[in-house]
């Protein structure tokens, strides 16, 4: 460890998530990890890291840190702005999916979070210690490194001389068209009726949502009679659409536990969870169906955008230099005409 990030204001609360802790919910634990993964893995190749080093998850707001030594850094679905040390207090931007270098001494202000969840990336990693193979915050059970006001994060490597920087073309991700969803192990205690509604109708992500799940408001979804909505309690994962007596679904998220007694009338597929994690209270979402071997499909054409996304980060050039990619990418020339 070479530093570190001190947390000197703090509005809403913030974690240390990585991709999760798979292999131990047989013991009840939770997987955990980053709400979206998908901008987790963007963001730390951005910052030259392994793609799942551990980020800052921000929520609605995010901190304000100070570097206790030169670290490069990076943001994703929120911006900042850099107050710089000494006695001029310069003041930088620092815009989502850019990279930056704070000195010792210079303060990180991080502002409105763009959707469910933002996230900062250091060079590096930050080096909290490892439970269980993870270094994510788990609340409920208060695994992992608990943050707030006056907390230091340990940085593993000091940045680069130099304030070379880099930039990923603003991503765009889809989160409009519906979640695709597999029928639930307990499809059968469902009408044709619950489906045809699940299908058709829009639902609202109700106040009721956090790192567990996402309540959610809409028509509501019949149990079969004979077969109602409970049943001997068995395991959910994240993405699970569990529907208690009152016919309203809830959508488990990252922090989701490891086993529940209400029906599962469907599953989002992995490749769509970041979605889930990039709502809000009172954003709409639709659902429709699909096999496995699409959801297959999905998956490897997910893994193939994520490859061309890391692909297209670039080095951004000096201040006021020219950005040689940017114009070569661009058709300059409309036409020729021979001058015979």
């Amino acid at each position: 460890m070479s530093g570190a990030l001190e947390v000197v204001a703090c509005p809403m609360p913030i974690s240390i998530q990585d991709l999760g802790r798979p292999g131990y919910r047989h013991l009840g634990v939770p997987l955990s990890g980053a709400l979206d993964g998908l901008s987790l893995q963007l963001l730390n190749a951005l910052a030259g890291n392994a793609v799942d080093a551990a980020v800052l998850e921000m929520r609605l707001v995010g901190p304000t840190l100070r570097a206790g030594t030169a670290v490069r850094v990076a943001l994703a679905h929120a911006t900042g702005s850099i107050e710089r040390g000494g006695e001029s207090k310069e003041m930088q931007s620092l815009p989502p999916w850019q990279t930056a270098t704070l000195q010792a001494g210079d303060c990180l202000r991080i502002g409105q979070v763009s959707g469910g969840a933002a996230y900062l990336a250091v060079s590096g990693g930050f080096a909290v210690p490892m439970v269980l193979g993870s270094r994510s915050f788990y609340a409920r059970a208060g695994i992992g490194a608990s943050l707030g006001v006056g907390t230091k994060l340990p940085v593993t490597a000091q940045a680069p001389e130099g304030d070379e920087r880099a930039v990923l073309p603003a991503p765009t991700f889809d989160n409009e068209d519906p979640l695709r969803v597999m029928p639930g192990p307990q499809a059968g205690h469902f009408t044709a009726a619950a489906f045809a509604t699940l299908y058709g109708n829009s639902y609202r992500v109700g106040r009721a949502a956090d790192r567990m799940g996402l309540r959610l408001e809409g028509p509501l979804l019949q149990h079969d009679p004979l077969r109602g909505a409970d049943i001997a309690s068995d395991a959910v994962t994240p993405g699970a659409i569990q529907v208690p007596g009152d016919g309203q679904p809830i959508v488990l998220l990252a922090d989701g536990q490891t086993v529940g007694g209400y029906a599962k009338i469907a599953t989002v597929i992995s490749a769509d969870l970041p979605r889930l994690g990039r709502l809000l209270p009172g954003d709409e979402l639709r659902f429709a169906p699909v096999d496995a071997a699409a959801a297959r499909a999905v998956r490897q054409a997910t893994d193939a955008w994520l490859a061309a996304q890391i692909a297209a980060i670039r080095a951004l050039p000096p201040a006021g230099g020219v950005d040689l990619l940017a114009l070569y990418s661009q058709n300059l020339v409309d036409g020729v005409i021979h001058a015979h």
